[in-house]
């Protein structure tokens, strides 16, 4: 059993069925990441995990979502506890309008994670260290987040996310407004954090698939092609939709 779990996931919009039976396995302290074209269901399908689609007027789902084997869409599952074991960092940065402290203190304060100032100061900086970015705002957390850099904004983010205390990190797209350096910065802070968190990528960006992941599911128009290890999905896909698609005949 893996740490995240769907079984013929069918996701509608209205009528529209964007999602077609997906079946898939993400293990556990893993990065799992998901490509295709635009439009092929990748975070459609990201957004199922937390339940993020809710939000969306007219929106079914069937089949299962499973986490820890329990299903995330069963009537008496808390949403808002959901989102703190499955916490999500978007494709724009996107710091509220607050300080760099408050912005990572948000989570603990409202989750009630550490009620005294001492324990909210240290799991602050037991965050920004664990998203890299502690030494680059140590001397600066009551300035305004937005006035950082990209790159730092979307480490800080992802900084937001760790101090909720999260199981599960989904990121979409999370690099395609980071110029190359920032980048490959995150890259790096995603294999430091595959150490302790489950992680699941969406990417258009190939390359950075196979430098970050272990596994690799191919959408195509709302279907899952193909998952395997990153390795043997690049250089010995099964299916020759995923050959054409990796090797730029198709998509």
């Amino acid at each position: 059993m893996g740490k995240l779990v769907t079984r013929d996931l069918r996701l509608f919009y209205g009528d529209l069925e964007a999602l077609h039976g997906i079946s898939m396995r993400v293990e556990e302290r893993r990065i799992t990441a998901l490509i295709g074209p635009s439009g092929c269901g990748k975070s459609t399908f990201l957004r199922c995990f937390n339940r993020m689609n809710d939000t969306i007027p007219g929106t079914r789902v069937t089949g299962d979502v499973l986490l820890d084997g329990q299903n995330v869409y069963a009537p008496d599952v808390d949403v808002v506890e959901l989102r703190r074991r499955v916490g999500m960092v978007f494709q724009r940065p996107n710091p509220f309008p607050q300080s760099i402290y408050d912005n990572v203190a948000f989570g603990p304060r409202v989750l009630g994670l550490a009620r005294a100032s001492a324990l909210l100061d240290e799991l602050v900086e037991q965050s920004l260290r664990a998203a890299a970015l502690w030494d680059e705002v140590k001397d600066k957390l009551r300035s305004p987040a937005l006035d950082i850099s990209a790159g730092e904004q979307q480490r800080l983010c992802i900084a937001r996310v760790l101090a909720g205390k999260p199981e599960v990190i989904l990121m979409d797209e999370p690099c395609s407004a980071l110029d190359p350096v920032a980048t490959l910065r995150i890259e790096d802070l995603m294999r430091e954090l595959r150490q302790d968190y489950t992680i699941v990528i969406v990417t258009h960006n190939m390359q950075q698939a196979a430098r970050v992941s272990d596994y690799t599911g191919f959408f195509w128009l709302g279907e899952l092609v193909e998952y395997d290890q990153t390795g043997k999905l690049f250089t010995r896909p099964a299916q020759q939709l995923t050959e054409d698609y990796i090797t730029g005949r198709m998509g």
